[in-house]
Formats: structure tokens, sequence, C-alpha cells
């Protein structure tokens, strides 16, 4: 599942949010701590580690108005002669809370890849949260792509998170990735700018972690995929199995 990152724009596995559970350090200000194990790190439906296990880490300081920053980074493997095997994601933003049931979240994302920093691009994005449901855009102008040019991308998603009996959660997420350019190619003639790609996520906290099981796939032919990110599997459908913690 070896392939360059472009168009991929990572998307944070844990998008920056306002924590339950921080470490508080004065009155104003928090920092959140979140730590995760995954069996395979997938952004927008792509593999980042070729169906690998990955280790993530993400700290943000939150203050109490609304506005945060942090920092957060995961084990890549793009395979080939690529050297990154490090993905570092920069992020600044302000969260307002109308009440219990309504959100918004607002912020710029910057991606980064040690040794290989064509890969670097941005993200501005916006995330309404509410009574459960999300709808979030993540736009940025500066896409390396194969052809040696920088391009715009507009990815979105919708998504619904329910409390389920026996204190289970239930995420389900639809997303849409847009790019200027038609860059995903078949195994004809053929050619688009845009796919869809899905999760649907079963959680449960246990012994003070939270476990997840999620089944994520794309609407990219094998041919696409190829193409597009250099191995037929790294758009398939596959499950995905995580254990989590925030500080």
């Amino acid at each position: 599942m070896n392939r360059p990152q472009w168009l991929i724009g990572a998307l944070l596995a844990c998008a920056p949010l306002p924590p339950a559970l921080a470490v508080e350090l004065s009155q104003d200000f928090a920092l959140q701590i979140d730590a995760a194990l995954l069996s395979d790190y997938r952004t927008r439906g792509i593999s980042q580690t070729q169906g690998d296990p990955a280790a993530q880490l993400g700290l943000t300081l939150q203050h109490a108005s609304g506005p945060y920053l942090g920092a957060w980074t995961s084990n890549v493997d793009y395979g080939y002669d690529y050297k990154t095997r490090q993905e570092m994601d920069y992020y600044v933003g302000w969260y307002w809370q109308a009440n219990d049931d309504v959100a918004l979240d607002l912020g710029y994302l910057k991606y980064s890849y040690p040794k290989e920093s064509q890969f670097n691009q941005s993200d501005v994005y916006a995330i309404l949260h509410a009574y459960g449901f999300e709808l979030a855009a993540y736009y940025g102008d500066d896409y390396p792509t194969y052809f040696g040019e920088k391009q715009s991308n507009l990815y979105t998603y919708l998504a619904y998170n329910a409390e389920l009996p026996a204190e289970f959660q239930l995420r389900v997420r639809y997303g849409r990735n847009d790019a200027k350019d038609p860059l995903y190619l078949s195994g004809g003639e053929d050619t688009r700018d845009t796919y869809h790609e899905w999760e649907v996520k079963l959680g449960h906290e246990l012994v003070g972690l939270d476990w997840a099981v999620s089944y994520i796939d794309t609407d990219l032919s094998r041919y696409e995929c190829l193409n597009n990110f250099g191995f037929k599997d790294a758009c398939t459908a596959t499950v995905v199995a995580s254990v989590a913690k925030s500080f």
C-alpha cells in the first residue's frame, strides 16, 4: 500500500476539541493529552501505514474562553524510497459552545512530514456540532500533486454520534474528498476529481481505556487506488481496532 501523500491530507485521528478530561494548569488553562494505538492509521479512508499499526500522541493547550493550540504526531509508512516515518501536525483554533448541544470549532491545521517536505500541506477547517451531529469542512490550497504543482482540495463530512445501551458509543461518518483536478485515474482513460469514504465505529470504555473497532471503506476502485496511491489495497474496506486514553 505504499504511495506518496498526494491529496490525502491527513485528517487528525482525534479532531481538536476541548476535552472532557484534561490536566488543569490554572483557573483558565488546561492541557489535554491524547494517546492511541491503532491496527491501521487511516485518514479520509486511505491507509497511511501500509496496513500496519500506528502509535499516536496529541497535546492540546486550551483557554477557558475558547482558544486552543496543539500538536499531534503518528508514525507513517509510504514505502518506496520515501524517508519520512512520521507525520507532525500543528493546529490552532477557537471552540465556541452555545449550549450543551451546539458548538462550533474553527481552526488552522498544518501537516508536516520530516525528510519529505514536498508532502507538507495545510487546511483551514470548520466543524459544527449539533445534537449529536457533526458537519465539517477542511479546505487547503497548497496540496501537492504528481503534476509537481500545488492545488486546492476540499474535504467535507457528516457524522452522527449516539449513546447505545450498556454504555457503548456509536459513530457513523460519511465523507467526500474533492480535488481541483481530475486526479483519480481508473484502469481505462476515465478520471474523476472526487471520491467518497465512510466509517462505522463502535466504542466502549473499559478499565479506564477507550476501546473501539471501525469499519472503513471508500468508493475508489482498486485501479484508481493503484494509480494514485501506489497499491490496490490502500483504499479498500478494512476493520481497524484501537485503544485510546485522554488525560
